[in-house]
């Protein structure tokens, strides 16, 4: 492969050369730097050691995209086949210089990410909001230049908002992204944490973390209200014990979905298991049938 070195650089002090004549260029790992726009924050073990065996059997196949930065190289898209060669233990690697500015090269590693479906819901606000914060761009200008509508960055943005031990969540898979979002609309962190965790202990779908909220919304206004009129009506006319009140509560986390116990008469009364769609029927009938 041709080894033909860059010439000093030229933009802004810099120099790249142009994408056209730098086809078939084999650089030093040593004189590749990371991304330091990377978005993409987290890189699975396991892939990267597959990736890193095929490396090594059959070498780089697709060339780095990089610029040229003085003496150096920057990584413009490839991080993943740049830490397998490392990992591979080769000495240099196939690259593609482009000419791009600060602006393009962050563009670019956000196109590259997001069109493979690499990161995360986290890592896209995180990047998304940083280019935002360092181009001084507002929402919209950032959708038409990376193909995405605006409400999309606006609401991955909106999730950094979140407790941090739910953007962890979010991060690690634990939660979706449609779980994320109602549990914006908490508006205390401490009830954010504690109500994730419940999606997590009880494995909530989406329709079932909603109508968990919206028992304790009714539950919270009963309360504020002094709600002996609601629960009366639902028990029957008696207001429900502590124990009844245990017993629902026992139920709810056991069947992942809200429960009533409506005690009409001495020693008699009805369960009520409620159920939002075909699928929660299912999971729900499913669960009492193994009991």
């Amino acid at each position: 492969m041709d080894k033909r070195r860059i010439g000093p650089a030229g933009e802004g002090g810099n120099g790249a050369a142009t994408t056209a004549d730098q086809h078939g260029l084999e650089v030093p790992l040593a004189k590749i730097q990371h991304n330091p726009w990377q978005p993409r924050k987290t890189f699975d073990p396991d892939e990267l050691a597959s990736l890193s065996a095929s490396v090594k059997e059959h070498g780089i196949l697709q060339p780095l995209v990089v610029r040229v930065l003085g003496d150096h190289y920057q990584l413009i898209a490839g991080e993943r086949r740049l830490r397998a060669a490392q990992q591979a233990g080769l000495h240099s690697v196939p690259v593609r210089v482009v000419q791009l500015s600060d602006q393009q090269v962050v563009e670019a590693a956000l196109a590259e990410n997001i069109q493979r479906t690499d990161l995360n819901p986290i890592e896209k606000a995180q990047g998304f909001k940083d280019y935002v914060e360092r181009f001084g761009v507002n929402h919209e200008q950032l959708a038409q230049r990376i193909g995405l509508a605006r409400s999309t960055i606006t609401n991955l943005i909106n999730l950094l908002e979140l407790a941090p031990e739910v953007q962890e969540g979010l991060r690690q898979g634990q939660i979706t992204e449609a779980h994320a979002k109602i549990l914006k609309g908490i508006k205390t962190r401490d009830k954010q944490v504690a109500v994730f965790k419940q999606i997590v202990a009880m494995g909530l779908s989406v329709k079932a973390t909603e109508a968990l909220l919206r028992e304790q919304k009714e539950n919270a206004a009963g309360a504020a209200t002094s709600g002996t009129k609601d629960s009366a009506a639902r028990s029957g006319g008696e207001t429900k014990t502590s124990h009844v009140k245990s017993l629902e509560n026992e139920l709810r986390q056991s069947l992942g979905t809200p429960v009533e116990i409506r005690v009409t008469a001495k020693d008699k009364g009805q369960f009520i298991i409620h159920f939002q769609s075909h699928d929660d029927f299912e999971r729900i009938l499913e669960r009492l049938q193994r009991k």
